[in-house]
């Protein structure tokens, strides 16, 4: 079956709300012709047939499968009732060796002349669904599961949920949702198959919408469903609702349903879309060190952006130069040093800046400018000013570097120190 699990990340082009869907009726059952059936006289087998098919069973019942086979396969009866239920023995016995293909042919051989008693006949059909299914022979499948809707008159959430599967397979995304709502309907006690169904066919039509409405339902009937509150959170990602999307992720956070690390980055994330970047630092932050998300590149960087975005400044810079590190980042080494810089760390930020330089930073004059900034107030001027100077070999920052190199030249001046 496909992987409802990608219901993890999940998508609608068309929205099936306010739209005209019909679809073929699943089964047209004459219940005049079922009850004619159902009090039909209970036919036997002819007596030499008969006789053979019983020692046939006395092999089956001493574990002689292979024995009984080929004791039935040697019979050939003229009658077509015994012919059809011999070939249901022989299906049966077939399936029981997991010989699909082969069980499968007498099945359907056993139940073409439809001529089997009322129950033998309705149990062929059905395990006749179950193994085309099984063989991945869903059209197939479909229509001997309507065909045993059709002959008992009876509906079945099973079977339901198995001709929703059946559609699921086949691509058949938007023939899903009838036959698992019908399902859904005739449950005695819920059960989670035709909603995941349901779920991942809204995936695959990308009707976020709907899917999220089948999460809800699903996180209602379950409440206690760990998985069921994670992913519902997710969803919420593809509708864009990220104030509920929080709070569904913060209730299964708090409630200890976390597995993956993904589910933290989530939670995280869900808090920078809603402005709140300091819990979203701090959520994977600590899962970072309690080793529940890997301490990547990504990771590190994306906690240095939201605790940069909340004036944690320290914090940031102490991230951002931890990302550098995993491979020689300039980019992130700069900015390490622009917000040491920022928290008049000076001698910390000369490092980190100069670092980014070494490593071939294309923001050169910005570098420069807050060199120039960190040397000057540490009173080195004659420093100061030849970064400002390389400062306005940069056009993006030439005419602050002329100013800036005016004022250090002078001030320079003021404290004794010639340039």
């Amino acid at each position: 079956m496909r992987n409802l699990s990608k219901v993890t990340a999940l998508a609608v082009l068309m929205s099936f709300s306010g739209a005209v869907f019909t679809a073929p009726a699943l089964a047209a059952p004459d219940y005049a012709k079922i009850e004619e059936r159902k009090k039909a006289k209970t036919r036997v087998m002819g007596e030499r047939v008969g006789k053979k098919v019983i020692k046939a069973f006395d092999l089956y019942n001493e574990e002689k499968l292979d024995e009984a086979i080929a004791m039935l396969k040697e019979l050939e009866p003229s009658d077509d009732f015994d012919k059809a239920t011999v070939n249901r023995y022989l299906g049966s016995m077939y399936g029981q060796k997991e010989q699909y293909k082969v069980a499968i042919k007498y099945l359907e051989l056993a139940v073409a002349p439809d001529i089997l008693n009322f129950a033998d006949h309705e149990q062929s059909l059905k395990t006749l669904g179950d193994m085309l299914a099984g063989t991945e022979q869903y059209e197939k499948a479909k229509k001997a599961y309507v065909a045993w809707m059709d002959f008992t008159g009876q509906e079945d959430a099973t079977v339901y949920t198995r001709i929703a599967q059946a559609n699921y397979q086949l691509e058949k995304f938007r023939d899903v949702f009838e036959p698992a709502d019908k399902a859904i309907k005739l449950q005695k006690e819920p059960n989670k198959g035709p909603y995941q169904l349901k779920l991942g066919s809204y995936f695959e039509l990308k009707d976020y919408k709907n899917m999220v409405k089948v999460g809800e339902e699903i996180v209602r009937i379950w409440p206690d469903d760990k998985k069921a509150w994670v992913s519902l959170g997710k969803y919420y990602l593809q509708t864009e609702d990220y104030k509920t999307g929080l709070s569904t992720m913060e209730v299964a956070f708090k409630n200890g349903y976390f597995e993956t690390e993904v589910d933290y980055k989530v939670l995280s994330n869900f808090y920078s879309l809603n402005a709140i970047p300091f819990k979203a630092a701090k959520v994977l932050e600590d899962a970072i060190n309690e080793k529940k998300v890997k301490r990547t590149k990504q990771n590190i960087s994306a906690v240095a952006s939201n605790y940069h975005r909340s004036q944690e400044i320290e914090k940031a810079a102490k991230y951002y130069e931890e990302a550098a590190k995993f491979d020689d980042d300039a980019e992130f080494y700069r900015k390490a040093g622009s917000l040491l810089l920022q928290s008049q760390n000076y001698s910390a930020a000369v490092v980190r800046l100069n670092k980014a330089l070494e490593l071939g930073s294309d923001k050169k004059g910005t570098i420069y400018t807050d060199l120039a900034e960190a040397y000057y107030y540490q009173e080195k001027y004659k420093q100061a000013y030849a970064a400002i100077v390389k400062a306005m070999d940069d056009p993006r920052t030439r005419k602050f570097a002329k100013g800036w190199s005016t004022y250090i030249k002078d001030k320079a001046a003021r404290n004794g120190v010639k340039i």
